[in-house]
């Protein structure tokens, strides 16, 4: 059944490095063809546009300075016409196997389902704290989660990601599409407005794709202060669902089991890791009073700041 269904594949790109060509050779490989493929880039000087054309993919160019993610991503959405599945992947996700986008897209023989999102595994070179990421928010369970499961999961209920995601394009349109103006987290957004829509958001473990990243304490500093403006920006988000503090105290907890356990020399870089994300999310919260010039400098999305 999941055939009858019309999908878009949609990718933001910006110079995609070394893992695109084994992105693209990933999506080649899929036993479910999209109907459309789009890439959105925002000025990339190598061979990312190239590629992704020689790919199949159609392409949309904007400026580096117009990139924001929740723009970039409704322009992908509105681009891809008379799609009933809208799947983002980023540039730097390969998929697992060939069955990753059919599995993905099959869960919406519910009708209830209005976004699903793929298990992330970590690439084969990733670091311990790297890896350790992937196995505690993507588990082996398949899930599908309602509005009510918030007294049970807290704000942990509306976490997604555009990594690999889809969305059912007719109830993405119903609930306002991606937001234009938060700094990060139009998926999480996205996911909050369905489920108080009375929609359904599904975790789909065995639609698989390698994805992790490595950050500096400067980049972990800088991603966290910008989480803490998503929050800042979204208050209907913890008014609705809680504060993620809990969540935190729970992965760092996990981070520090798994790392004495297999990798015990990391230890310290833990430490180091978790007091710069404290410090960023706790320096995040004074956004406002912050001059636009020191923002970019603090932030990961410096020019969102523009």
């Amino acid at each position: 059944m999941a055939n009858t269904y019309k999908v878009s594949l949609l990718i933001p790109t910006l110079n995609a490095g070394k893992d695109w060509p084994k992105a693209l050779e990933s999506i080649q490989a899929q036993s479910l063809s999209p109907m459309h493929k789009i890439i959105i880039d925002s000025g990339s000087t190598d061979e990312t546009v190239p590629l992704a054309a020689s790919a199949g993919f159609d392409v949309i160019k904007i400026g580096k300075k117009e990139f924001n993610h929740g723009t970039a991503r409704q322009t992908l959405a509105d681009r891809s016409h008379d799609a009933d599945i809208c799947i983002f992947l980023t540039q730097d996700a390969v998929l697992a196997s060939p069955g990753s986008i059919l599995n993905l897209v099959n869960v919406f023989e519910d009708p209830q389902i209005g976004l699903a999102y793929g298990r992330q595994l970590p690439h084969h070179n990733a670091r311990p704290l790297e890896a350790h990421a992937r196995l505690f928010n993507y588990h082996e369970r398949h899930e599908v989660r309602a509005y009510s499961d918030k007294q049970k999961l807290g704000f942990k209920v509306v976490f997604c990601s555009n990594s690999f995601a889809a969305y059912r394009k007719e109830v993405l349109n119903q609930v306002g599409g991606f937001p234009s103006d938060s700094i990060m987290g139009e998926d999480a957004i996205v996911s909050a407005r369905m489920l108080l829509a009375g929609h359904k958001v599904a975790y789909v473990a065995d639609a698989m794709v390698y994805h992790s990243h490595s950050y500096s304490f400067k980049e972990e500093f800088k991603r966290y202060f910008d989480t803490r403006v998503f929050h800042e920006q979204n208050k209907w988000l913890i008014d609705n669902y809680g504060r993620p503090t809990g969540e935190g105290l729970r992965y760092v907890k996990s981070e520090v089991n798994y790392v004495i356990r297999n990798h015990p020399q990391s230890l310290l870089h833990v430490v180091g890791s978790t007091f710069a994300k404290w410090l960023g999310y706790s320096s995040g919260k004074y956004y406002k009073k912050v001059p636009k010039n020191l923002l970019k400098k603090l932030s990961m999305h410096s020019s969102y700041w523009e």
